[in-house]
């Protein structure tokens, strides 16, 4: 995907509301559940995969496989595998990675401070749907 032109052909500047501009599937990617946390872990320093699949409860070895590859393509996970036996990868974030991680990381633990607000507010709101006559 490139950069969206105007109609003299020109570059038009990246806007994330429009439907056909990149940053959105770089916004995707992310802050997407396995996104947010893999940049989140490869903030603590470099990683071998399975210390990964550890810290990240939950996460599958494919979609850990799929969430560094993207990352990697972005330009915001380094990837270095070392020529020994048995074989050894170790992740890292790039700066920009870096730069990502601690943004998707406070909204992370924005998140993580707010679940008790958020699920009172939806028993509130599933206590006043109940109680509104159906149509």
């Amino acid at each position: 995907m490139s950069v969206s032109e105007d109609a003299g052909g020109r570059p038009r500047p990246p806007d994330v509301y429009a439907a056909d501009c990149p940053s959105r599937l770089v916004l995707e990617h992310v802050t997407s559940r396995w996104g947010v946390l893999v940049l989140a872990e490869l903030l603590d320093g470099t990683h071998r995969f399975s210390e990964l699949r550890r810290a990240v409860g939950g996460v599958s070895e494919k979609m850990l496989a799929q969430t560094l590859q993207t990352l990697e393509r972005d330009g915001f996970v380094h990837r270095e595998a070392h020529p020994v036996i048995p074989p050894r990868v170790d992740y890292s974030l790039t700066p920009v990675g870096e730069e990502a991680a601690r943004q998707v990381w406070a909204l992370a633990r924005w998140a993580e401070d707010r679940v008790p607000t958020v699920f009172a507010a939806r028993e509130a709101y599933d206590r006043e749907k109940a109680a509104r006559p159906r149509v």
